[in-house]
């Protein structure tokens, strides 16, 4: 994923990354998923577009364990429209403790680790579903 101030950093990255990429399974939002499949070459599965549903859509990934590390390009000097979005998907990976990178430094030290290519299980936090009654939270 990348704001769009971010997308030709993301692209530039992936491609040096290219050959370690292909042997992963890639998801990314709207226009971001065109423009790496395109870029590299590679099967990109595509979401909605971040500001409509992109960024929950990939939030709900994380909640349900179907995503391995998190790659967000974010620019932090843009004001977005879907700020909120963007908020709640960075506090789902930290809640899930998913591994996530929001730049080409972060993300070139994530995919260099040994782990990234090991069949690596990440902990996840066991978190009880929560009750509810009339009053609130039994």
């Amino acid at each position: 994923m990348a704001h769009d101030n971010k997308k030709a950093d993301l692209l530039q990255w992936a491609e040096f990354n290219r050959e370690t990429l292909s042997h992963h399974q890639l998801w990314a939002t709207g226009t971001t998923g065109t423009m790496l499949e395109y870029e590299l070459g590679l099967q990109v599965s595509r979401l909605l577009s971040g500001p409509v549903g992109g960024d929950q859509q990939v939030g709900a990934m994380i909640a349900e364990g179907r995503l391995d590390v998190l790659m967000f390009f974010w620019d932090p000097l843009e004001p977005q429209p879907h700020d909120p979005d963007v908020k709640a998907l960075l506090r789902l990976a930290a809640l899930w403790n998913t591994p996530a990178a929001c730049n080409s430094s972060t993300a070139d030290l994530m995919i260099s680790s040994p782990l990234f290519a090991s069949d690596y299980q990440w902990a996840r936090p066991h978190l009880e579903p929560r009750e509810w009654d009339a009053n609130g939270i039994v």
